[in-house]
C-alpha cells in the first residue's frame, strides 16, 4: 500500500471511530475559521459562493461554510469516511455536492474559492493536488489553506517525531489511549499557560485556542497529530514555494498564534 493510501485509510479509521467530530462551540463554528485564518479571510467574503472543501472529513468545515452563507460547497474526501460526512451534513445536503475523492479529483467547475484546513500536509504527492486547485479555480478565485508549522513548534516536534515512530505502528485503540493520558498532561500545561504569564513553548496556541476546545476535542487534536502515517511540517518559506511554484499570486502567509500557516493564493489568468 502506497503511503498516501495508507494516510487515507489511517484518516477513514479515525472519521468512523469518531464519527460526529464533536464539532459544537468554538471548534465548529465561524469564530474558529475566523481564528484559523486571521487577517486573510473573512468568512462573510464567501457568501453567495461556489466553494470546493478538499479533504472534508466529517464534515466540520463544510458546515462552517454553509454557515458563512456559501451558496454551494462541494465536498471531497477519499476516505471511508464519506457516509459519515455524508450524515453529519444531511440537514443542507441540497446545497452540497459530495466527491468520493482526493484533490486530483476535484472538478473543474471555476470555483470562486476552494479551502483545505489540515490536509496538505498530509498528502505526499501535494503538487499534483495544488495543480488541480489552480485549474478548479475561476480567474480572480483564491485557494485558503492551513498546515503545520515548523517554526515555532521545534522543541513540540523533537518530542512528537520519536513518538510517531511508535505510533504509526499501533493499533487505533492503543493510539487512543495514549492520547488521554496526554491530553490529561496537555490540560495541566495548558493550566500552568493559563496562571503564568511568560513566553512558555506554545502557549498562546493554548491560551488562545486549545482552552476553548471541550476535553474531548483536545483529545482528538492529540489523537490526530499521532494517527496519521505521513505528516510534514511546513517552514513559511516551504508553504511559500508551494503556492508559488504552482501558480498561484499575491501569496500571504498568516503565523497563526505562532505555531502554524494560513495561506492565501489567487489564481491570476488562466
Amino acid at each position: 500500500m502506497s503511503l498516501k493510501d495508507q494516510t487515507v485509510r489511517d484518516f477513514g479509521e479515525q472519521w468512523l471511530r469518531y464519527p460526529s467530530g464533536h464539532n459544537e462551540g468554538f471548534y465548529g463554528n465561524l469564530d474558529g475559521l475566523r481564528d484559523t485564518f486571521g487577517p486573510l479571510l473573512n468568512p462573510d467574503h464567501l457568501s453567495g459562493c461556489r466553494v470546493a472543501e478538499i479533504g472534508s472529513g466529517p464534515g466540520r468545515i463544510v458546515n462552517i461554510l454553509l454557515d458563512a452563507g456559501a451558496a454551494h460547497v462541494t465536498a471531497l474526501e477519499p476516505s471511508d469516511g464519506f457516509d459519515i460526512l455524508r450524515k453529519n451534513t444531511s440537514a443542507r445536503s441540497s446545497r452540497i455536492t459530495y466527491i468520493r475523492g482526493d484533490g486530483e479529483q476535484l472538478p473543474l467547475d471555476n470555483y470562486d474559492a476552494i479551502l483545505s484546513i489540515g490536509v496538505l500536509m498530509c498528502i505526499p504527492n501535494v503538487d499534483a493536488v495544488m495543480r488541480r486547485a489552480y485549474s478548479a479555480l475561476r480567474v480572480g478565485g483564491v485557494f485558503y489553506a492551513w498546515l503545520y508549522g515548523r517554526e515555532g513548534n521545534e522543541l513540540y516536534l523533537s518530542l512528537l517525531h520519536p513518538l510517531r515512530r511508535l505510533t504509526m505502528r499501533l493499533p487505533d485503540k492503543y493510539v487512543a489511549g495514549l492520547s488521554h493520558v496526554l491530553n490529561g498532561v496537555l490540560w495541566a500545561y495548558m493550566k500552568i499557560c493559563q496562571a503564568i504569564p511568560l513566553p512558555l513553548p506554545m502557549r498562546r496556541h493554548l491560551v488562545n485556542v486549545m482552552a476553548k476546545y471541550s476535553h474531548r476535542q483536545r483529545f482528538l487534536v492529540v489523537f490526530d497529530q499521532l494517527n496519521p502515517s505521513y505528516a510534514k511540517y511546513y517552514t513559511g518559506a516551504e508553504v511559500r514555494d508551494l503556492f508559488e511554484r504552482n501558480g498561484f499570486t499575491n501569496v500571504e502567509l498568516y503565523h497563526r498564534h505562532g505555531h502554524s500557516w494560513a495561506v492565501r493564493g489567487t489564481k491570476s489568468r488562466s
